[in-house]
């Protein structure tokens, strides 16, 4: 497993409105961007945008983000739609390379596949942000390869749904976990995160909590991020695993699929299986009012306003940072009512 964290010289900390600035320097000195292609200031701008899909509610809110700040800011978005389709993908940022955007600004769907696309855009003389998912550090550097990573600590929201999973279920599960697309920065890093914490550990360090042994982990299988394969994966392994009492989604569409699955098998969510998951979107708030669901880690879309940003401080020649992190907020039965309908 990479771990994309150590690698990260310094960080950039912003909420998921974009506010609240914070430098921090656990990671060192700051970027060095000598190998990155410069952003010459001009009065507008082509921006290729290779979307990895439209498939669910999150990707709809990333999208119609970065076009909102597009249109505001008056520049071009060249966006494209991989269909969540790793080799759609590395086609599409092939031929925003080859239409001579000034810069790509995209989520990679794999780490690994993508990283040497961001490669060949340095090469062609285009600077790339990552959004929402980075590449593989061995493959693609940021500070040398792309200017940098903007995204949420993946590993950290594993955490946070593992940490309370333990105190809803008093330490004594047996838990399903539906994972994202194989190979994606989120799915790899939220299943670390979760993992880990159950074993006591987290990026390498002791918990003072120590393992957590009575949170058994039976079943663990891609859904892909979405709310079908989440429902129809969780319908094959309810049938091999009927004594699971906990489920992890990486994703809330997965846990939406997986609540219809269970109620579809007589099971009960909120009650004889806990459901937790990651993302925060409005089906998230309203199944955690009613019940169905517990709790709910966002991850923003919102990175429209945080990317140009961004990019207008690499244009103006300021340090960016490796990572600039989005915090995100914990949505629970405590606070859902007072964003329901607000997120996406």
């Amino acid at each position: 497993m990479i771990d994309r964290k150590v690698n990260r010289r310094s960080v950039l900390r912003l909420t998921a409105a974009g506010a609240g600035v914070v430098v921090a320097s656990r990671y060192g000195v700051g970027a060095v961007f000598a190998q990155v292609p410069p952003l010459e200031e001009k009065d507008t701008y082509t921006i290729g945008f290779a979307q990895t899909g439209l498939n669910n509610p999150w990707r709809l809110a990333e999208s119609k983000s970065m076009q909102d700040e597009a249109a505001r800011l008056g520049y071009t978005l060249v966006e494209t739609n991989a269909n969540e389709d790793t080799a759609k993908q590395i086609a599409d940022v092939a031929s925003l390379i080859a239409q001579g955007v000034d810069i790509l600004i995209f989520p990679p769907r794999e780490s690994q596949a993508l990283a040497p696309s961001v490669v060949q855009a340095k090469e062609a003389g285009i600077p790339v942000i990552l959004i929402d998912r980075d590449v593989d550090h061995e493959i693609a550097k940021p500070g040398e390869d792309y200017v940098t990573f903007i995204g949420s600590d993946f590993v950290d929201q594993g955490r946070r749904a593992a940490e309370w999973l333990v105190e809803a279920t008093g330490g004594e599960a047996k838990i399903i976990q539906l994972e994202g697309t194989t190979g994606a920065d989120p799915a790899i890093d939220r299943k670390q995160g979760f993992e880990d914490y159950l074993a006591g550990t987290f990026k390498g360090t002791p918990t003072p909590a120590g393992a957590h042994s009575g949170m058994e982990i039976i079943a663990s299988q891609t859904g892909s991020f979405t709310r079908d394969q989440g429902r129809s994966v969780m319908q094959t392994l309810l049938q091999s695993n009927p004594d699971v009492t906990a489920v992890y989604a990486h994703n809330d569409e997965m846990a939406v699929g997986a609540i219809a699955a269970l109620e579809e098998a007589g099971r009960t969510p909120g009650e004889d299986v806990i459901v937790v998951s990651i993302d925060g979107e409005n089906a998230a708030l309203d199944a955690i009012l009613d019940g169905t669901l517990g709790a709910s880690v966002e991850s923003s879309p919102f990175f429209g306003p945080i990317a140009f940003e961004t990019m207008a401080k690499y244009i103006a020649g300021e340090d960016i940072p490796d990572w600039v992190l989005v915090e995100d907020r914990f949505f629970d039965e405590s606070n859902a009512g007072e964003f329901q309908g607000k997120q996406f």
